[in-house]
């Protein structure tokens, strides 16, 4: 196990606005608003990681054992079909960020700051991407994560946090009761190699949402 805390988070104004939709004409107060929250988000967010090495094992047309836990996806067991090694993962920008925008009476401040803290979380992810290709000499790696897809539910997330064992100690993330991360800006999952990037989000026909990266494939879809 490893846990990386010295990840390195820093916005340009240019990111943050292209990441906000906010255009280039706009008014004088709405780049001091956003100059103001860059400011005060990198004094808040602490980002980190974990992950492991996990062997798979025990392959069965529905379900894997991961790390020597079983986890149930056809999509997941799919993917993995051929590998023998995995790298489950947790990572968070801690809990300041979300405390303080949650405490924000200005509505407008309050969305900004969780978006900044959902680009901080995009940032982490592609830093341990970047370290495990690196460490491990992997070329293509893609993801997955539970409740990610109607066919790999949130509730494995406890089978995922168990390879950890106390996660809370380790990098400051817990599961509730209803199997949602605390800090909720938090993201678990496994990757893996592949030879071409897989997106939970092609399998997924789910209009309208803002954290799609990739189109939904039909055909991808109708394959798995």
């Amino acid at each position: 196990m490893e846990v990386l805390s010295n990840i390195p988070i820093k916005f340009s104004f240019e990111e943050i606005s292209k990441y906000l939709r906010i255009n280039d004409k706009m008014q004088a107060n709405q780049r001091e608003l956003i100059k103001e929250l860059i400011d005060l988000s990198a004094n808040l967010i602490n980002p980190k990681a974990v992950y492991k090495i996990a062997f798979v094992e025990n392959k069965t047309d529905i379900t894997l054992d991961i790390g020597k836990v079983q986890f149930k996806s056809k999509v997941l067991r799919k993917n993995l079909d051929k590998l023998e090694r995995v790298f489950p993962y947790i990572i968070t920008v801690g809990k300041k960020l979300e405390d303080k925008a949650s405490s924000m009476k200005d509505l407008l401040k309050q969305y900004y700051l969780e978006r900044i803290a959902d680009l901080a979380l995009d940032h982490i992810q592609r830093y341990l991407e970047t370290h495990l290709k690196r460490k491990y000499k992997l070329g293509q790696i893609s993801t997955m994560s539970p409740g990610s897809l109607e066919d790999w539910p949130i509730t494995q997330q406890k089978e995922l946090f168990s390879i950890f064992g106390d996660s809370q100690k380790i990098i400051g993330v817990s599961l509730t009761n209803s199997f949602l991360m605390i800090p909720k800006k938090s993201v678990s999952g496994i990757y893996f190699p592949t030879e071409i990037k897989f997106h939970s989000c092609q399998l997924c026909p789910r209009k309208g949402c803002i954290e799609r990266k990739a189109p939904y494939d039909p055909k991808l879809a109708e394959k798995y």
